[in-house]
């Protein structure tokens, strides 16, 4: 990594220590700018990805708050058919007991499919 300074003898002249320390301090510079530009670049990598993130969570919001919408109206007409009266309630048992049956239809296709 960080080679140490040489030591000082008493044959070298202030100029040349001074080079010698100049050289080594030029040295860590451009090791310490290289960091930072790594740094750098994982800071923009990092928001890049975060952005990235909150459009996934916007549109998954968006979609959710849509889903919520369709099913409290379902939700809504199914109730008052329940309390409409008793024919109505033998149309919604035949209709429970064909969404009963169509999802074991589509379970049993899914798991065919997959294997």
């Amino acid at each position: 990594m960080d080679a140490p300074l040489q030591p000082l003898s008493a044959a070298q002249s202030p100029g040349a220590v001074e080079e010698i320390l100049d050289r080594e301090n030029k040295r860590m510079a451009d090791s310490l700018a290289s960091k930072v530009t790594r740094l750098k670049s994982l800071a923009l990598d990092i928001d890049r990805d975060a952005e990235d993130q909150n459009r996934y969570l916007d549109g998954m919001d968006s979609d959710f708050t849509s889903m919520t919408g369709l099913l409290s109206g379902s939700v809504k007409r199914f109730s008052t058919m329940a309390r409409s009266g008793r024919d109505n309630r033998k149309l919604l048992c035949s209709v429970a007991v064909g969404l009963i049956v169509a999802f074991f239809i589509l379970s049993y296709l899914v798991s065919r499919a997959r294997t």
